[in-house]
């Protein structure tokens, strides 16, 4: 495994993380084990949030964290762990959202899920547009200074969004975010209009999720096939989108990480997450594989480089004003 600064932060990441979404796994124990094997396989980054859990079921969120505290007993000062604020956790007024209320409300609740006495990267999930950003800002201070929270970052923001937190960090004498987390793929190329030059200029990580976009370039999905029986896009919420994501340069794209995997010996999933990494603003692609053997096929994408050539293919095949987004 390879291990790099997180951002311009002192702290040392994987650049493969596993994700805890666990979109397509039900089995709390299983989930234990693929976090167990992670740690053991050596990525020390473990991505959570206090809205995720088995299967992404309403009734299961915070789950997640309940499972990785499980995996993380004997072995916690040896992982980065995240965790997330601002989703939904009620149906309350006040049960979502960057206020301060829900940032210390919920910052306790993760810290008791997790039994663990301080996050290591607490992420805002997304931006609060009905939240002051300084008060948000100001929250994440507070938590840092208390030693509950070591470092403060975001997921979902836009440039400008993080620039502008950035500034208010700034202004009131606050800890800067130290990261974005953002989806970031072969079929989704965003983050190069803005977000890599600010990442660039200001030293921030980028922890970047869906590396696979959404499965579509795991290997298991051929274009003019219909996705397989038990497989994501096979399901009642993404099937009827499967047959657009397999259309136009959505489909070139996956087609030519088929054929080059082959030629390369590698699987799709292993070349789709080395094009990521080979992206130097990528710190770590969080891989949202639901069981070892997921996990497995994703922990062959380190440890080796892509030839310029096929760098040069794939940036061509998936240029950004080709690619229908997902």
């Amino acid at each position: 495994m390879e291990y790099v600064n997180f951002g311009k932060a002192g702290i040392k990441v994987s650049r493969l993380a596993l994700g805890l979404g666990f979109r397509g796994q039900a089995d709390e124990a299983e989930a234990q084990g693929t976090i167990e094997h992670a740690i053991a396989q050596g990525i020390n980054l473990i991505d959570c949030a206090n809205s995720y859990g088995p299967l992404d079921q309403r009734e299961s969120a915070g789950r997640s964290e309940v499972i990785l505290g499980r995996a993380l007993k004997g072995k916690r000062d040896d992982v980065v762990i995240t965790s997330k604020v601002a989703s939904p956790t009620g149906d309350g007024p006040n049960d979502r959202g960057l206020s301060r209320g829900h940032i210390l409300r919920e910052v306790e609740r993760s810290l008791t899920r997790l039994g663990t006495d301080h996050i290591d990267v607490y992420l805002a999930h997304v931006f609060d547009e009905s939240t002051p950003l300084e008060e948000t800002v100001r929250a994440l201070d507070d938590l840092v200074r208390s030693g509950k929270v070591r470092y403060a970052g975001c997921c979902n923001f836009t440039a400008w969004q993080v620039c502008k937190a950035l500034w208010v960090a700034d202004r009131i004498n606050a800890p800067p975010f130290i990261c974005v987390q953002n989806p970031y793929h072969l079929l989704n190329r965003d983050l190069e209009r803005e977000m890599f030059g600010l990442v660039r200029d200001q030293g921030l990580g980028v922890m970047v999720y869906s590396p696979l976009a959404i499965g579509l370039l795991s290997g298991i999905y051929s274009p003019g096939r219909p996705a397989p029986s038990g497989s994501l896009w096979a399901t009642a919420g993404y099937r009827s989108r499967f047959p657009a994501a397999m259309q136009g340069v959505s489909g070139e794209v996956v087609s030519t990480v088929l054929d080059l995997a082959k030629e390369l010996g590698k699987t799709p999933a292993q070349l789709a997450i080395a094009w990521v990494l080979s992206h130097p603003e990528v710190t770590a692609a969080i891989t949202g594989g639901d069981t070892i053997a997921h996990l497995d096929d994703s922990l062959g994408s380190v440890g080796w480089k892509l030839d310029d050539s096929v760098r040069e293919k794939l940036d061509t095949v998936s240029a950004p004003r080709n690619v229908d987004h997902l």
